[in-house]
């Protein structure tokens, strides 16, 4: 905004110095027993609240001005405001600021005091801002506050402010869909944690809010042991009875086929907090612009292919500013140096600025708003060039150059770093790794890895990087390896079930997902997952494509969420061990 189209009140400091001169004021605020000396026609222009005071609530002689129900210290820094166009809001005055601009309509502020309360939410406050926006209706920040306590309900529940909630509030998070918790058991000790703070008062709402917990996403033994066991469940029929009878009807639920169309709600799997992608790659001898979407609370994948999209493999994605784009790679004849922006909502492809090389067998990644494209081979040679798009310009430009020319390699950012592992030079396959400081424009290396493979899977897991499978020249490889930057060593990890390389790679519900690829003697649609915690690989579903040369990424925030998930209406029961169905009957 220009100088000239700036309100008065924002645009010139000399209101403000006759202010605080006394000059020409033809008014005074009174705010219990301060007085503010104003001129009325800067204030009329800050908020038509003072407009009409002035103006249809008294008469024109009148010179002082009471007003009731807001400190001093509020209306010193609204009237700053209505002169300077700028206010002081911290974590203090916030609240206390933003009742009594609303009170004045002051609504300016109210806009400032709302964008500052909604950075700073975080699990010990959000309940409060929340239960704050009822008072004030202030429809954007209280769904901002709520989806903060339905994306964090984690971390919310062992906060204090979580005990403050009312039944009917308390009922409708447990019943929300989109809840966002690892474990069914999460929602049940929440449910325990707050009844028993106020027991006398709430174990009357314990039937009606167990109803909201989905027993069927919970173990068989975690049920007997930790919830029948209990004392507030043990002491109440209704409660037992509906446990017992859940059990049953999971085990019936179990018999019967998948896509029977039928799914009991204390089963049902809630909605991801994020999808991870699965997109283009190498299918049946070609390339495919096949995308499938992993919903791994229901462990499936959706097929969310657009067939007007262009195909390619050996191409890198990335996610960024609620697009993914797709960077690089080839299609059988020509090696890209166009990028692709897909559109999440209407699940549509545009092309965005061409990068200045072409880079197939391309390594991405996104750090600070900017996405990096490292290395790959330009149909002749393999590249130690790098650049990087920053979107709201809509340019890609050169930074500087790696050590080593890498092809093949993979690449991923922890502390605000870019590593890039392993690859191919044209020669050889590298042991090698480096890292990129985009505040020095400077690349570093560091130890080499234990491995020497090219088409490897790199990411940031657990605090370290992750080099994952690749290909060594001679075999498929099923090592894993983990490089702590502060140690500056790698160690070796459980390695994957499967052997694979050109397939790709993502941190997904704090587990690390190998997906696809080739295992030395077919393409597959296999998939894995790496748990840090347990240092064990396990079998995830299979993608319905079989493609190596793919490139994954993770979306979150997305306003059509359910379209890139499995719909809960055909749901299968979730996976309870067989031996515990068949215990169940004998409770």
């Amino acid at each position: 905004m220009s100088e000239d189209s700036q309100p008065p009140y924002k645009s010139s400091s000399v209101y403000n110095e006759l202010r605080l001169e006394g000059q020409f004021c033809d008014a005074i605020i009174k705010v219990e027993d301060v007085e503010f000396p104003v001129h009325k026609i800067i204030l009329c222009n800050c908020t038509p609240y003072f407009r009409a005071l002035f103006i249809r609530w008294s008469d024109p002689d009148k010179q002082v001005f009471n007003i009731p129900g807001l400190s001093p210290e509020m209306m010193a820094l609204i009237i700053d405001f209505a002169y300077t166009g700028s206010v002081s809001i911290t974590e203090e005055n916030a609240v206390e600021l933003l009742m009594a601009a609303d009170q004045l309509n002051a609504m300016d502020i109210v806009k400032l005091c709302c964008d500052f309360l909604g950075e700073q939410l975080c699990p010990e406050n959000c309940v409060g801002i929340w239960q704050f926006t009822k008072v004030c209706l202030l429809p954007e920040l209280r769904a901002k506050a709520y989806h903060y306590i339905i994306n964090n309900f984690e971390q919310v529940v062992l906060e204090e402010e979580f005990l403050q909630l009312t039944v009917e509030e308390v009922a409708d998070i447990l019943d929300r869909e989109d809840l966002n918790v690892q474990l069914e058991t999460t929602v049940y000790e929440a449910l325990i944690k707050w009844i028993s703070h106020v027991p006398a008062e709430r174990e009357q709402h314990l039937t009606a809010l167990l109803s909201k917990v989905r027993l069927g996403l919970m173990t068989l033994d975690y049920l007997t042991d930790n919830v029948l066991s209990s004392e507030l469940v043990g002491t109440n029929s209704e409660c037992q009875s509906m446990i017992t009878n859940a059990i049953l009807d999971i085990h019936d639920l179990g018999n019967r086929p998948f896509m029977s169309g039928f799914c009991h709600p204390l089963a049902r799997p809630r909605l991801p907090h994020s999808i991870l992608l699965a997109i283009g790659g190498w299918s049946g001898g070609d390339p495919t612009n096949g995308i499938e979407a992993y919903d791994y609370r229901a462990n499936r994948w959706v097929n969310v292919t657009n067939n007007l999209e262009c195909r390619r493999a050996y191409h890198g994605v990335a996610f960024l500013n609620g697009y993914v784009y797709s960077v690089g790679g080839f299609d059988r004849v020509e090696h890209f140096n166009s990028v692709r922006r897909f559109d999440l909502t209407t699940r549509t492809w545009n092309e965005v600025a061409p990068m200045h090389s072409r880079r197939c067998y391309v390594s991405v990644t996104v750090l600070n708003g900017f996405i990096y494209a490292l290395g790959g081979y330009d149909g002749h040679v393999r590249l130690s060039s790098a650049e990087r798009y920053q979107p709201e310009i809509n340019q890609w430009s050169l930074i500087a150059p790696m050590h080593e020319q890498r092809s093949d390699a993979s690449c991923t950012t922890l502390y605000s770093r870019i590593y890039i592992c392993g690859g191919f030079n044209g020669n050889e396959c590298l042991q090698t790794a480096e890292y990129y400081n985009p505040e020095t424009n400077q690349w570093t290396m560091i130890s080499p890895m234990n491995s020497r493979p090219e088409r490897i899977g790199v990411i940031a897991y657990a605090d370290h990087v992750f080099a994952v499978g690749g290909f060594d020249g001679n075999n498929r490889l099923r090592t894993a390896e983990a490089y702590s930057p502060h140690s500056n060593t790698w160690n070796l990890v459980s390695s994957m079930l499967t052997p694979r390389s050109n397939f790709g790679i993502e941190v997904i519900d704090d587990r690390l997902f190998a997906v696809g690829g080739f295992n030395g003697f077919t393409t597959t649609f296999n998939v894995e997952y790496y748990d840090a915690l347990t240092n064990e690989w396990y079998e995830a579903c299979d993608m319905e494509i079989f493609r190596s040369a793919l490139s994954c990424c993770v979306v979150s925030g997305l306003s059509n969420l359910t379209e890139y998930t499995l719909p809960r209406d055909i749901l299968p029961l979730a996976n309870v061990p067989e031996e515990e169905m068949e215990s169940a009957e004998s409770m």
